[in-house]
């Protein structure tokens, strides 16, 4: 048990602040609805086969090099074009060009995005974000074993109620063991979107992940001849009563384009319904339909929209908001004991901060 303790205070001291930043900026982008305040941004979105080519084609006449663009929706009632250079622009439903960018830094939801899954740092810090992921599953299952023996003592608090070691060590220990449960699934939907490879052996027994079919590599480019109405209305006639979802500019020469839909059975935003299409002369190459897949594609569709509280209405959102809030704060004060109290070791401070910095890893 005091290795265990040990384990707990020095890891949680070292990586609390990440942990702090992930939970507090991830808390935000679970309202981003709320507070991208442009116009037609709480339009209803219209699916029309010919109004959403429309805004493909205005999409590609903003700038070169188009990379996707994702449909206006139940969240926000705005089309998204993304292009090749990391600029974006928000575009109104009868076409008006709302808001253009050239980089993340200048759209909050942009950066904030990057930041809670990639800690600004690519494919690196998608990664790390995995390891905490880990590391936050080995801190609820620990602490939870380290409060048992002060269970009797239990009381919830939002916020220690004084800054004493007693009182921080009292606090992060209850509310942390109260917050468990909701920080176990955040942490494990979360780690397994980062390493599929992991939850593809997990899932096994559900059977395996669905491949891509194969897809055509000698397609003509999209170019002049691309009729983007065609292109949505022989897309949407393979998932009639789908919600058109995002298009996908071909990922290299030859290949088609994709379109993804959202059958009503799917709790991804986005959906996983794909329809692939010519660019030239706008037919159906190949289609992916998940209600064909697998037990296991169908339980990891699900990891993303319980992670970031797309499903389960407002009462969901609200309990992973106090999820993210309880992580930052329980990161940042176990960050901020443990290195008072490190430097009152080596500084010859007060020993109150180093029972305080000994006492969260007790909790």
């Amino acid at each position: 048990m005091k290795l265990l303790s040990l384990l707990h205070r020095w890891t949680g001291g070292l990586v609390g602040i990440l942990l702090a930043i992930i939970g507090l900026f991830g808390t935000v982008l679970l309202w981003e609805d709320s507070w991208i305040l442009l116009d037609g941004a709480n339009d209803p979105a219209l699916n029309e086969p010919a109004a959403l080519g429309h805004a493909i084609e205005v999409a590609e006449a903003i700038a070169p090099g188009l990379s996707r663009v994702t449909f206006a929706g139940d969240e926000i009632g705005l089309h998204q074009a993304a292009y090749g250079d990391g600029g974006g622009a928000y575009i109104a439903q009868d076409g008006t060009v709302v808001d253009r960018w050239s980089g993340m830094w200048e759209r909050p939801e942009l950066w904030l995005f990057d930041l809670h899954h990639y800690l600004l740092l690519g494919e690196t810090g998608k990664t790390v974000t995995g390891v905490l992921g880990i590391l936050l599953l080995a801190f609820t299952i620990t602490g939870t074993i380290l409060w048992w023996r002060t269970r009797k003592t239990f009381r919830f608090r939002l916020w220690p109620p004084r800054y004493t070691a007693s009182a921080i060590v009292r606090h992060h220990r209850d509310l942390g063991v109260v917050v468990s449960p909701l920080l176990i699934v955040a942490a494990a939907t979360g780690t397994l979107m980062v390493f599929p490879a992991a939850s593809a052996v997990l899932l096994s027994p559900f059977g395996q992940e669905d491949s891509e079919p194969t897809l055509p590599t000698d397609l003509a480019p999209v170019g002049p001849a691309t009729d983007w109405a065609a292109v949505m209305t022989n897309a949407q006639a393979a998932f009639p009563s789908a919600e058109p979802r995002r298009l996908m500019m071909p990922s290299q020469p030859g290949a088609p384009i994709a379109i993804r839909y959202r059958q009503n059975f799917e709790w991804t935003p986005n959906g996983r319904s794909y329809v692939w299409i010519a660019p030239d002369t706008a037919a159906v190459v190949a289609t992916d339909d998940p209600a064909k897949s697998s037990a296991a594609a169908a339980i990891s569709e699900k990891f993303y929209p319980v992670h970031a509280a797309k499903v389960g209405g407002v009462v969901w959102r609200f309990a992973m908001t106090f999820a993210g809030l309880a992580l930052a704060l329980l990161g940042l004060l176990a960050s901020w004991s443990f290195w008072r109290a490190e430097i009152g070791k080596r500084t010859g401070r007060p020993r109150v901060a180093s029972r305080a910095g000994r006492a969260i890893g007790q909790s």
